[in-house]
């Protein structure tokens, strides 16, 4: 074998590769039992808790086929290149033939593949040859299109037909999926999504990527937002009602957008989303403390500053208010915000006291002679927002709108052709043959078949 021939040979196998039904419910079935793999397991998590949950073996083994960002990972990436390759030649591979019966050289009929037909209608006028064909091309002209008549042995037939374009309906809904495929690439290599919180009154510029590509990466976002201000309000129960932020975008030093960012309604500037996500208290001064002796049963009450320390009461040695922290790890709980402080009794042993903000009561398990617990405190808020940019989401959105338009033309439209044959019997009497076709619902063209061959009665 030359190696010319050795090259053609290797191309007809790719194509055939490439074109085959087999390759593409691989990959989707591929596809599916990922995501499901995807769902399943948190992503983007830290190791620290894939290993408490997987253990370290299995940890290790998941990351290392990147079990852990797998929307990400190349080999996911590669499967969706892969059927991205797949749609697109199979599309071309078959798009020759359809576009011959979209728009052929010259359009022909064989009545006789019309007389084969099962569900076609027959019945009997009386009237001249002549005026059934002039009747008849009107009548099938206003309801198909345009009609061509074909002389028989024992008469002539009509042949008229509408929606060959219809077969174009696969093509739109494959690319559709291309352009689905598109934008979630682009979304995924050019887009960000990030996490960022701001005390009222502060301005930021800068956030961190959140999305398990460089968890430790910064993103400066050319612009800068200030938190204004921030509100929320409860339920009875205690339960956030709404909270919102006052934000302020400025380019160039200048403010170019104030606006209040509510859960679900973001604001968008320059191709960024910025969404109300989360909230807690930033800071606390001048906290009042109560302090209940187990001993006398009595309640003290102390106003106190971060790094401020008191000599307690009933000579139980001091109290150190340390300070108001964002989270604070208890046995492998994060509680929170929480006021941390130590006890240093007479005897110079040394505790720590925790009072979460949400569990008030939270030192009484601790023992020892007091009980601390925050009776009120002047607090700052900061409000957490969810930044995200994709540039693939007017792909996505196109993507959509195409695969709707390909679904309706595919499954609700078709190409149909009528033919209309008149075969004289005698003198006076005509049969009319009246049969249709179509490329799918079969059983829908008999119905309106059936519904030509009625209105074609009365004419």
């Amino acid at each position: 074998m030359t190696e010319k021939n050795s090259g053609t040979e290797f191309v007809k196998s790719a194509w055939k590769f490439f074109t085959s039904v087999k390759l593409t419910v691989f990959v989707l079935f591929f596809l599916a039992a990922t995501s499901i793999i995807g769902t399943l397991i948190p992503q983007n998590a830290s190791m620290a808790f894939y290993h408490r949950k997987y253990g370290e073996v299995f940890s290790k083994i998941f990351s290392g086929f990147d079990i852990f960002d797998m929307y990400h990972s190349w080999w996911f990436l590669f499967a969706l290149g892969l059927l991205a390759v797949n749609i697109i030649i199979c599309s071309i591979d078959r798009l020759k033939l359809t576009w011959k019966i979209i728009f052929p050289e010259k359009i022909v009929f064989n009545p006789e593949r019309f007389r084969r037909i099962k569900g076609k209608e027959e019945f009997v006028v009386q009237q001249k040859p002549e005026v059934l064909e002039d009747k008849y091309r009107t009548f099938l002209r206003r309801k198909i299109g345009k009609v061509i008549k074909k002389d028989t042995d024992n008469g002539f037939a009509l042949f008229a037909e509408k929606g060959r374009w219809t077969r174009l309906g696969v093509y739109v809904i494959h690319f559709s999926i291309i352009l689905l495929l598109c934008g979630a690439v682009i979304g995924d290599i050019w887009g960000f999504k990030g996490f960022v919180s701001i005390p009222e009154g502060d301005t930021i510029k800068v956030i961190n990527r959140s999305d398990g590509r460089g968890k430790d990466k910064k993103i400066n976002l050319g612009f800068s937002i200030r938190c204004n201000s921030f509100y929320v309000s409860f339920y009875d129960t205690g339960q956030p009602k709404e909270f919102k932020s006052n934000l302020t975008i400025f380019n160039n030093n200048k403010p170019v957008l104030t606006r209040d960012v509510l859960v679900n309604h973001p604001l968008r500037y320059r191709g960024i989303s910025i969404y109300q996500a989360s909230y807690g208290i930033a800071s606390a001064k001048k906290v009042t403390f109560s302090i209940r002796s187990r001993d006398s049963g009595m309640v003290y009450s102390r106003t106190m500053e971060p790094g401020q320390s008191i000599d307690l009461p009933e000579s139980g040695g001091k109290f150190i208010f340390d300070a108001f922290v964002q989270g604070y790890d208890f046995r492998g709980h994060d509680l929170g915000s929480t006021f941390v402080g130590r006890v240093v009794d007479k005897d110079k042993k040394m505790a720590m006291v925790a009072i979460p903000v949400r569990f008030s009561s939270f030192d009484r398990m601790r023992g020892g002679k007091f009980a601390f617990s925050v009776e009120k405190f002047k607090k700052k808020y900061y409000t957490g927002l969810q930044v995200n940019k994709d540039p693939g989401v007017w792909y996505v959105y196109s993507g959509f709108i195409f695969m709707i338009l390909g679904t309706m033309i595919t499954f609700f439209m078709s190409h149909q052709s009528i033919c209309i044959e008149v075969v004289k019997k005698d003198k006076l009497n005509n049969t009319v043959l009246i049969s249709g076709k179509t490329n799918r619902n079969s059983q829908g063209m008999k119905l309106k078949t059936a519904g030509l061959a009625a209105k074609m009665r009365k004419l």
